[in-house]
């Protein structure tokens, strides 16, 4: 009788477990899908209260010359928000202004200064549709796929190994987009194509998990999508080629994920629109489709 009963208790205390365990994976999907997309916030290196100024030091990489509105924004906002967390353990009776500072060239410099209409009373937080980096449309790039302009005629691609420029070297940012980018610690004049596209995905609200060399699991509103990003590499055919196009197939079949998409700077061959034909479950965003992309994800 006895070892029935203990038996049994450790029956029913498994069953807890396991509920209690696919409550929680429940709840957790329940919260991603219907919560607002998670967006980077830029990093804080150093946080002190001097004289009548907060200074809040952020690992952002500054422009040349002046700070554009936008970035001056977005850096002030976090700013006066890292104050407010502060706030309780550090007296700010006395302060007068919040400095946000980022990084140009290895110094700290200071991007902008919120001054503070009474001492130490900061200002509300606005609401998250009033933020300088909110997001203004929910894109999704196989909702919207067909707003991509279709590859440019095969003659305009160039033959053998010719040189092929960077994405970035070409493309146009919006104001918002290059201070989401900056926020991330990513540099847009300088970053690589694949920190640009990746960092233009996170202040999408997409989260990435690294799943592989340039292979990762993008998750947003409890979709996931698997991404592979090919970087063209000096020297080598300016055009995607068979190999790369049936390898990202071959993984993304063997990812689970129900959707998969593959990004790269170098040109389209005819043959994707078959495959993206033949699977509506993949899509590739090529050289002839990335501005619109990074437009769309800069909106979204």
């Amino acid at each position: 009788m006895g070892y029935a009963l203990a038996i049994a208790v450790i029956v029913a205390a498994i069953g807890i477990i396991v509920l209690s365990g696919r409550f929680r994976r429940r709840t957790a999907v329940t919260a991603e899908a219907g919560g607002p997309p998670a967006r980077p916030r830029p990093m804080v290196s150093e946080f002190h209260v001097a004289g009548e100024d907060a200074r809040v030091y952020f690992e952002v990489p500054l422009p040349e010359g002046r700070v554009d509105e936008v970035l001056a924004s977005l850096l002030g906002h976090e700013a006066v928000e890292v104050v407010r967390e502060k706030r309780h353990a550090l007296p700010i009776d006395g302060v007068h202004r919040v400095v946000a500072l980022g990084r140009r060239d290895g110094s700290w410099v200071v991007a902008t200064t919120v001054e503070l209409d009474t001492p130490g009373r900061l200002p509300p937080s606005p609401s998250p549709e009033h933020l300088p980096h909110a997001s203004r449309v929910e894109f999704d790039v196989f909702d919207h796929f067909d707003d991509l302009p279709p590859q440019s005629p095969k003659a305009a691609v160039p033959s053998g190994r010719e040189t092929l420029a960077s994405f970035t070297d070409e493309m146009v940012l919006p104001a918002g987009a290059s201070a989401a980018l900056r926020g991330q610690g990513i540099d847009p004049e300088k970053a690589a194509f694949h920190d640009v596209v990746l960092g233009l995905m996170r202040s999408a609200g997409y989260s990435l998990t690294e799943t592989g060399p340039a292979t990762y699991l993008a998750r947003r509103g409890g979709q996931e999508t698997f991404i592979r990003v090919v970087p063209h590499v000096a020297g080598h055919h300016p055009e995607l080629n068979e190999q790369e196009m049936r390898r990202f197939v071959v993984d993304f079949g063997s990812s689970g994920a129900p959707r998969g998409l593959l990004i790269t700077e170098k040109h389209s061959p005819f043959e994707i629109h078959e495959r993206e034909r033949r699977d509506p479950r993949i899509r590739f965003v090529t050289r002839e489709r990335l501005q619109r992309f990074v437009d769309a994800l800069a909106l979204g």
